[in-house]
């Protein structure tokens, strides 16, 4: 709560240092609020919750929700001081940022469904709450939104300033001329691309070392000084005990569990497991079988084994089973094989997974079956498996998902190329940053990729939209992407500011994982924003020069 209070006044205060105006701040944070507070109902209706994994999907839905809202506010207000009357105003917003609008929140809203594919609960349910968020934004932010505005109108002072400020020349001064070099300098834009292309090759070559799963010892809900984690990695290097446990799971036919084969199948599989650096201990049934061997021949060292006896497999195992029941089940067709583990590091469970898989494969037991894998670090081993296949499918649908999209909304294919490039690298980079700051790909970070893309094509979406209408009326690229930048630019970069302090406040979580989306998600929103108001206008240059781009008949061109 004290994180979204916090989230709220960043954007307050963001909006009205960018428009100077009480109430369309208020408007567009109310009706953002309005979206959070449908889609939390709509979530409670539907049998869901907020979780430790989605409960950033707020934060990100009233981002969202501002970021669209500054648009529209920010069309109306240079209407309004151009004269146009408010309601007329609202009208004209509507109908000019509409299909972009749409479109950016179908992008995302796909982009959050795409996540629906992963066979893992919390990412399905992050995906849920996720997608009803964006699709309540189609409502609050796209028609409510200008409908409050065309009624309480915005301050005359603050239309004028916003006047006073495009005539004053933006994209011909200060940070703005320097960005439109890139729309006017062939020179500008190829070092652009350059630069990127660089950048997209060191981040490529960094992420091939990005690793899936947890990179850190200890509780990854926790930071590594936490309470818990400490006296965990006291007890650990202490002990030949954890809380990591890998189980692998010896299935028999019933009554079968005691047979010499079964027992020394799980045996040797303990050997293999202690070879392990990463394991401290296993346990099994075939251990306390040995152990009660010895002790009824006076602890004598020659009868700890498994005797090829029946009988005397017999007396131990259902003695080991009295004392210890976990040890096998009521119809002894399974017993365990608990394998310690310093840690679930990545790399830890990777080596132990193969270990087992090899084992599996090269020693095949008529009537015994080798399952894995049980308990806590068998799971989480699972997990990662399926967010490593996950991992390709997820990006190829999102980006897939948008460039359709993006083409029906701009009939081009190279202004598909020039709204995703900027994304794919950004994508890249955020897989590097992942691997700079110790950060593997799990359930928590897993969606980071599909949202920061989702969001991401919106600023392509807004810019893109006003380029190509004004290199359809006939307009050069250079004074095409000025227009852009004087109606949709500014708020360009409002808006990533705005989305990347509405989830940064969660690096300062004590729930590591939240930290970790936090940062992510804001690198994402910052880089997403950057790419799109230089590299478009530089990929514009060799992809979309005015002559390349369909332009409107000129008997269309004063009814357009």
């Amino acid at each position: 709560a004290l994180y979204f209070v916090a989230a709220i006044a960043i954007a307050a205060v963001i909006l009205f240092y960018f428009t100077r105006c009480v109430r369309s701040t208020f408007v567009v944070l109310l009706c953002s609020l309005i979206a959070v507070i449908w889609q939390v109902g709509l979530l409670h209706l539907l049998g869901l919750g907020l979780d430790p994994f989605s409960v950033l999907v707020p934060f990100l839905i009233f981002a969202i929700g501002v970021s669209h809202g500054a648009q529209k506010m920010n069309g109306i207000q240079q209407d309004v001081g151009r004269g146009t009357v408010t309601l007329v105003a609202a009208r004209y917003t509507f109908r000019r940022l509409f299909v972009a609008g749409v479109t950016a929140l179908l992008n995302g809203a796909a982009g959050f469904a795409v996540l629906l594919l992963i066979p893992i609960p919390a990412i399905r349910e992050l995906a849920i709450a996720a997608t009803i968020g964006v699709s309540v934004l189609l409502f609050t932010n796209l028609v409510l939104l200008p409908v409050i505005l065309s009624i309480t109108g915005v301050s005359k002072t603050a239309a004028a300033r916003s006047i006073k400020q495009e005539e004053q020349g933006i994209g011909t001064r200060g940070v703005w001329a320097v960005i439109n070099r890139f729309a006017e300098s062939k020179a500008w834009a190829a070092s652009a691309i350059l630069v990127a292309l660089a950048l997209g090759i060191g981040g490529y070559v960094v992420s091939k070392r990005l690793q899936i799963g947890d990179l850190d010892p200890g509780a990854p809900e926790l930071r590594a000084n936490s309470r818990y984690n400490v006296d965990n990695a006291f007890i650990t290097s202490s002990y030949a005990l954890s809380s990591d446990v890998f189980a692998v799971i010896v299935k028999t036919p019933p009554e079968q569990c005691m047979q010499y084969a079964t027992l020394q199948q799980a045996d040797r599989l303990s050997w293999q497991l202690q070879q392990l650096p990463e394991v401290q201990a296993t346990v099994s049934l075939a251990d306390s079988v040995k152990q009660v061997t010895a002790g009824t021949y006076e602890g004598s060292a020659k009868w700890y084994t498994l005797s090829r006896n029946q009988e005397i497999l017999n007396y131990g195992g259902q003695q080991a089973i009295q004392n210890t029941p976990d040890l096998s089940n009521v119809e002894c067709s399974v017993i365990p094989v608990v394998a310690y583990l310093k840690d679930h590091r990545a790399a830890t469970l990777d080596k132990v997974s193969a270990t087992v898989e090899q084992f599996i494969a090269d020693n095949k037991t008529a009537g015994v079956e080798l399952l894995p894998a049980a308990g806590a670090a068998g799971i989480e081993t699972a997990v990662n498996q399926e967010v490593r296949t996950a991992w390709l499918k997820m990006l190829a649908y999102i980006y897939g998902t948008v460039a359709i999209l993006c083409l029906i909304a701009f009939r081009s294919w190279r202004a598909v190329l020039v709204a995703l490039l900027p994304l794919a690298l950004t994508s890249v980079l955020c897989e590097a940053l992942m691997v700079v700051l110790g950060i593997g790909v799990k359930v928590a970070t897993l969606p980071v990729i599909a949202l920061g893309v989702g969001i991401g094509v919106d600023y392509a979406l807004y810019l893109l939209s006003v380029q190509l209408h004004g290199q359809r009326m006939g307009m050069p690229l250079p004074e095409a992407y000025r227009a852009a930048l004087a109606f949709t630019g500014r708020i360009v970069a409002l808006v990533g500011l705005t989305l990347a302090a509405g989830v940064i406040t969660w690096a300062w979580s004590p729930i590591k994982f939240q930290a970790d989306m936090g940062i992510l998600l804001a690198f994402m929103f910052l880089w997403n924003m950057l790419g799109a108001l230089i590299l478009i206008p530089a990929l514009s240059q060799y992809l979309l020069p005015t002559t390349a781009v369909h332009r409107v008949p000129a008997a269309d061109r004063s009814h357009a």
